[in-house]
């Protein structure tokens, strides 16, 4: 990838000095935009860590789901409560016991019934709709929007919570054996078959079909379902993405509806789903072990007979859950999705789907992504920038040409860097983000939520855009090396691998530490921002983090986004808006390659400067697969070379050169003799190469 003019990853018969190596490593990995983007040599795996909401990890044996607008509940064998996902409102901060026997959840508020024929409930209380009526005689229980319902022993349902549709006033009588809270109406099943419906019919929804055959009863937003004692479904009310327009068969034995979709139970264990997909939550996995299922407002749930759940569908916080493979070379994290780059040149997505952000283009000619709030650019190997996703101010419309060499993206506007060094800017520019100031002689660029910077090739900072909290201000200085943009701070990372942080004040309400506890001390290579929290590579592969996330909370902001896992294995870090990410380097594979030491004989009292190793490489091993980012290295001296050339010679192939300094390479081979040295250089694709020679120390007279 070129900066500026100048080619820093990999080089063509051009030198490359130990201090100058260090600062391109710190820019092909350091952040270019608010929504962090990493780029590493390495192919290795993700590891992700923030919010979540689809949880597939092994709770133990559940006997019962529910899912919430962004949350689930499960209910566990021994009568005890887990749930995941959202908690804005408290509605995954779970009651103690163990003694519940049924769940429901809706929207943001939770309900659950004790043994004792009590509930409790929990989550947005706005309307008093977590604030269930005393007694200990009900069966069962169903939560709407903003209301609720409870079955009571007798056959009769009492309702609380918001009332503006009647929902909350059920009908007289007590010969009632189901209930079904939708967004503001319900449905209740009759004990003769027959069902009722009270509350807002402005779609239809309360306009009940005939019959008393029904057994079951499900409510979405608008739309109901009703499953008939022969196995057949019937739909109605609000029908535009087809949620009411239940499938045919005779073999169904249970249903869910919520949001704009639908589920339904087969009697072989199989689950069929329809209506609104725009998040899969209507395409539901296959198997034929599922025994119940759950909608949510735009996710889904099912369980096994194993007593393990699977969740599908809208997982805005799942952005944090990367996918398997090793093969990975570059990160970004968005707003409330994820990008990663494989080896190969493909992009792969995931998380928050709106506009289509977390499906990126096909072709495996990519070479850099980043991702923004809502959409997303990336770079071809012809130096053109492609852009998809949200293009509300054109901020996914790039512009034409072939001399990119860099992009970044904010809330609603991006950046590029140009071959010549020039920045150009394009999306909204209320804050003028999107215009950014005249020169060529950048070689970074990064993007905030409405603010920018560039780096310079001096090695200063400059910013543009949004300034309310001074995060367009940067420090004075010339000795930077990357730079970061957060939603409301700034980062800069200078030459001796010390942080500064500037922006966002600490008497602010969005202060959560992202620049007063940046961490006060060096040996950091690489830098990430966005949102309230910051992330940092350190010289020996580790991460720390600090702002919001530092606790994981599960509610907004403290989701554990700067909470990073233990290792000294990653190579780049990425910063989303809730969630973060990280490449772990896999383990290496050693291809032994020809090799030459000069001089061969060696005289640690004489005057020359270098002791040389010269690779000559396979045919099938090309200079841009060379990793000139990671000098050369003698392991068993732990020796590292001070500069390193890769070239073509005129028969096509590529050679290496790694220069050890004479004087450090003396001091641990103090006894003459001859020795053995094995000296390694890496390959972008996270293998390395390695090649043996012998040198003889001569004894000094």
């Amino acid at each position: 990838m070129e900066y500026g003019g100048k080619e820093v990853s990999r080089m063509s018969g051009t030198r490359i000095s130990r201090l100058w190596g260090k600062v391109t490593l710190l820019l092909v990995v350091a952040v270019v935009c608010r929504f962090c983007m990493a780029q590493t040599a390495f192919a290795g795996s993700i590891v992700g860590w923030g919010s979540q909401v689809v949880d597939s990890s092994d709770p133990g044996p559940l006997v019962a789901i529910a899912a919430g607008g962004s949350h689930s509940l499960a209910l566990k064998s021994d009568g005890s409560i887990i749930g995941w996902g959202q908690n804005d409102y408290g509605q995954v901060t779970l009651p103690g016991g163990n003694d519940f026997l049924a769940i429901a959840a809706r929207n943001a508020h939770n309900l659950a019934l004790n043994s004792d024929g009590s509930i409790v409930g929990w989550g947005q209380d706005e309307y008093g709709q977590a604030n269930p009526p005393n007694g200990n005689d009900f069966v069962a229980i169903a939560a709407g929007r903003h209301h609720s319902l409870a079955l009571k022993s007798d056959g009769c349902i009492v309702g609380w919570g918001r009332n503006n549709y009647g929902q909350a006033t059920p009908p007289d009588g007590n010969d009632f054996v189901a209930i079904s809270a939708g967004y503001y109406y319900n449905l209740a099943l009759n004990s003769d078959g027959s069902i009722v419906g009270w509350g807002d019919d402005e779609y239809g929804q309360g306009d009940l079909p005939d019959g008393n055959d029904f057994v079951a009863i499900a409510t979405g937003v608008r739309h109901s379902l009703a499953l008939r004692s022969d196995g057949s479904i019937v739909g109605w009310g609000y029908d535009r993405y087809g949620q009411a327009t239940a499938p045919d068969g005779n073999d169904f034995v249970a249903i869910a509806a919520d949001g704009w979709h639908s589920l339904a139970l087969k009697s072989d264990g199989s689950i069929v789903g329809w209506g609104k997909n725009d998040y899969g939550e209507a395409t539901p996995p296959d198997g034929n072990d599922f025994v119940a299922v759950a909608a949510g407002k735009e996710h889904s749930l099912a369980l096994r007979s194993d007593g393990s759940v699977v969740g599908w569908g809208g997982n805005f916080e799942g952005q944090a859950t990367p996918p398997e493979g090793s093969d990975f070379a570059a990160i970004t994290a968005g707003g409330w999705h994820s990008l990663a780059l494989k080896s190969e040149g493909s992009i792969v997505g995931w998380g928050s789907d709106s506009s289509g952000k977390a499906t990126p283009p096909d072709g495996n000619d990519f070479v850099a992504i980043s991702a923004g709030g809502g959409h997303n650019l990336a770079i071809k190997t012809d130096n053109s920038v492609v852009g998809w996703g949200n293009n509300r101010y054109g901020q996914s419309t790039p512009p034409e040409g072939n001399d990119f060499v860099a992009t970044a993206t904010g809330g609603w506007h991006s950046l590029a860097l140009k071959s010549d060094g020039s920045v150009v800017g394009w999306g909204d520019d209320w804050h003028g983000q999107a215009t950014p100031p005249a020169g060529n002689d950048f070689v970074a660029i990064a993007a905030g939520y409405s603010h920018s910077l560039a780096l310079k090739s001096s090695g200063c900072i400059v910013g543009w855009g949004h300034n309310n909290y001074g995060q367009s201000s940067p420090p004075e200085g010339d000795d930077f090396v990357a730079i970061a943009a957060g939603e409301n701070h700034s980062l800069g990372l200078k030459s001796d691998g010390t942080i500064i942080g500037w922006g966002i004040s600490d008497d602010s309400w969005y202060d959560h530490g992202q620049v007063t506890d940046t961490p006060n001390c060096n040996g950091f290579v690489a830098i990430a921002a966005s949102g309230w929290h910051s992330l940092a590579l350190k010289t020996d592969s580790s991460i720390v983090g600090w702002g919001a996330g530092t606790k994981a909370l599960g509610e907004w902001p403290d989701y554990g986004q700067a909470m990073p896992p233990d290792g000294k294995d990653f190579v780049a870090i990425a910063a989303g808006l809730s969630n973060s990410l990280a490449i772990r380097r896999e383990p290496s594979v050693s291809i032994e390659v020809a090799m030459r030491l000069t001089p061969q004989a060696l005289n640690c009292k004489g005057r020359g400067k270098w002791v040389k190793a010269r690779f000559v490489l396979p045919d099938d091993i090309a200079i841009e697969n060379v990793d000139s980012n990671i000098f050369g290295e003698i392991e068993s001296l732990g020796v590292e070379a001070d500069y390193m050339d890769v070239y073509v010679t005129e028969d096509g192939l590529v050679r290496v050169e790694m220069g050890f300094g004479r004087t450090a390479f003396c001091d641990v081979l103090a006894d003459c003799g001859s020795v053995e040295i094995t000296v390694k250089g890496f390959l972008t694709n996270g293998q390395s190469f390695y090649g043996r020679d012998t040198i003889k120390i001569k004894c000094s007279k």
